[in-house]
């Protein structure tokens, strides 16, 4: 009987060997993928890190693109709106000379001999009086017509 029980104990031994042996060959499947999956993940990162510098470079370059036009937009800007001041007073005074010539023009004209029939405004009262009116004529936006 002891010798059966030796039998019986080893048989028990080489059932748990098998049991170990089965389960140290899933173990090592499990760590090959396991560092499988940590190549691609050291892959995957270095490819990330790399377009985050790609992406850092790029955002720097898009910050000096921004600095250099708001700088040329503000130079243009300021241009613009000194000539705007400069077109609104050479405007004025534009205005000015219209109504200077107007008034020449009518003074220059001769006047008519007067019709004793029809005490009616005059021809060339009438001209000027339509060309005062067409150099005070202003437009909605500010400038003359």
């Amino acid at each position: 009987m002891s010798h059966s029980l030796g039998i019986a104990i080893e048989s028990l031994v080489a059932v748990l060997l098998m049991l170990t042996i089965g389960y140290c060959m899933l173990l090592n499947s499990r760590l090959k993928r396991l560092k499988a999956d940590e190549h691609s993940l050291k892959a995957t990162i270095g490819e990330l890190i790399t377009a985050t510098e790609i992406a850092e470079r790029a955002i720097g370059g898009l910050k000096h693109t921004v600095r250099d036009v708001n700088e040329n937009l503000g130079n243009q800007l300021t241009s613009a709106a000194h000539m705007s001041q400069q077109l609104k007073s050479q405007l004025a005074e534009s205005d000015n000379v219209i109504r200077r010539l107007s008034r020449i023009a009518i003074a220059a004209r001769p006047a008519p001999a007067p019709e004793p029939a029809a005490p009616s405004v005059s021809a060339a009262k009438a001209v000027a009086a339509a060309a005062q009116a067409f150099s005070d004529r202003k437009r909605s936006d500010g400038l003359a017509a």
